[in-house]
């Protein structure tokens, strides 16, 4: 049986038979010739079937998206005819042999197209068919080429790629969690994580130092162009570092993946800018300082923002957290923080990178002691036996010998979107949710089922809309 290549390795083959197997991307019936071009994951290239071939009335009855198998000669094009702007422009296919290995429906909608015009409900009903198209597998081949970059980079300095759980426990972090019922606990729920927070911290505790992983994470909040219910991102910490040192490696990091990917960076090192001047400067914590220029060019803009304030009112004027509970306070206003004293003037050792507009990470220096955490619990009002029945687990493990830790995170989706020149998080998805918050081709959310609600202690009360 003949190997299989792929298309992306015909022009190393000039003058041999070879075998491909992929999708019909378009059809030319010239009446005596016929005219393709084949598609695989690899690219694309031209076939032609002559008059005198056995294949010429098979190749008569193929359609656009019909996947087949073809063995055919690969020849060299003669100068005059060679398309330089194409793939595989300087040979073509000169087809032997067609075997049809599926038949396939006209789509919904044309795949040849950059599909922003056609409706998102639609697109993402027929996610599959909307995935063929030349844009969307260029994005989430990039993703993967970044994901994989990042992969190679953290490797190479020393860190660990550790997992962590998806059943875990409701904590507040900034925004709802979504919950997951317990058959062998009736009444009682898990909840999926916004992050791996506390579990990436109890990994310093347990003396991995070095640690990252490609996290999912899930947050009930509004939809909006660069947020989705669930999303990936980069999540890294370290033992015994500063914020600067930690700053330091991720800034390597980034400038090493995106020089790496062909991209250009504004400025180096990144510009450090305090909240309160970002504020003052460009009105948000998150800005684009590149030019109409730079924009042109592809340019990238990273910026750090630091110097943020621990604590900000929340609607109802009660203190909670800019960022996350879990950070440590500046030094000097520590002792503030164990007071309870000028809570709105004490900063935070956070930090969040920006770029080209977005913010595309966040992190901080933790809090690797049961009374600095403690007091932040205080602050926002929680009582020692909520702080108790929701951290207890957390503080008792800082009593073992916590080391000095931190970290940041990246959300890959937007990072992505940032590289693809996208301005939807669906583009660089495979799989996102529509705008109404509904899955892709299975159309979830869906009703339990009678059983299934008894089995787990369920009773739903429906409510008018």
């Amino acid at each position: 049986m003949q190997k299989r290549i792929y298309i992306n390795e015909l022009e190393n083959n000039v003058g041999q038979t070879v075998l491909i197997k992929g999708w019909v991307d378009v059809r030319r019936d010239q009446g005596k010739m016929v005219f393709f071009d084949f598609r695989d994951m690899s690219g694309y290239v031209q076939g032609v079937v002559l008059p005198k071939s056995e294949a010429i009335e098979i190749a008569k009855t193929l359609r656009p998206e019909w996947v087949v198998e073809v063995v055919g000669k690969v020849n060299q094009r003669p100068e005059k005819n060679i398309q330089s702007d194409k793939q595989n422009g300087s040979i073509e296919l000169e087809i032997l042999n067609i075997n049809v290995l599926a038949e396939a429906k006209t789509p919904p909608f044309p795949l040849d197209s950059d599909g922003h015009d056609i409706d998102e409900e639609v697109r993402l009903k027929y996610r599959y068919l909307d995935l063929r198209r030349p844009r969307l597998q260029k994005n989430i081949k990039i993703r993967s080429e970044f994901v994989d970059k990042v992969r190679q980079f953290l490797f190479s300095k020393g860190f660990k790629e550790i997992e962590t759980p998806y059943f875990t426990s409701t904590t507040p972090e900034g925004s709802r969690d979504f919950v997951v019922p317990s058959r062998l606990y009736p009444g009682k729920f898990f909840a999926l994580p916004q992050s791996p927070q506390q579990y990436k911290q109890l990994l310093m505790v347990a003396g991995f130092e070095k640690y990252f992983q490609i996290a999912r994470c899930f947050r009930d909040e509004d939809l909006r162009a660069d947020r989705g219910f669930e999303h990936t991102q980069i999540d890294i910490e370290m033992s015994f570092v500063t914020r600067d040192e930690l700053m330091e490696i991720d800034e390597m990091l980034m400038t090493t993946i995106a020089e790496s990917m062909g991209y250009t960076i504004k400025e180096k090192p990144f510009p450090r800018i305090t909240y309160k001047e970002a504020i003052e400067k460009y009105g948000a914590d998150k800005f684009d300082m590149r030019t109409e220029e730079d924009k042109e060019k592809g340019i990238l803009a990273f910026a750090w923002v630091i110097d943020f304030p621990f604590f900000e009112k929340d609607k109802d004027g009660h203190w909670t957290f800019t960022h996350n509970p879990f950070s440590m306070p500046k030094t000097e206003h520590l002792d503030w923080l164990l007071k309870g004293e000028n809570i709105g003037e004490i900063m935070a050792e956070q930090y969040d990178l920006v770029c080209n507009g977005f913010e595309t990470g966040g992190g901080s220096i933790r809090s690797h002691k049961p009374e600095i955490l403690k007091a932040v619990f205080k602050v926002m009002g929680y009582d020692e036996e909520r702080i108790e029945k929701n951290f207890g687990h957390i503080l008792e493990a800082f009593t073992y010998g916590a080391p000095p830790h931190g970290g940041i995170a990246h959300g890959i989706e937007r990072m992505v979107m940032i590289l693809t020149g996208e301005k939807w998080l669906r583009e660089v998805q495979a799989f996102p949710q529509t705008a109404r918050g509904n899955t892709s081709v299975m159309e979830a959310p869906t009703d339990l089922s009678t059983e299934q609600l008894l089995e787990l202690g369920i009773n739903i009360k429906k409510q008018d809309k």
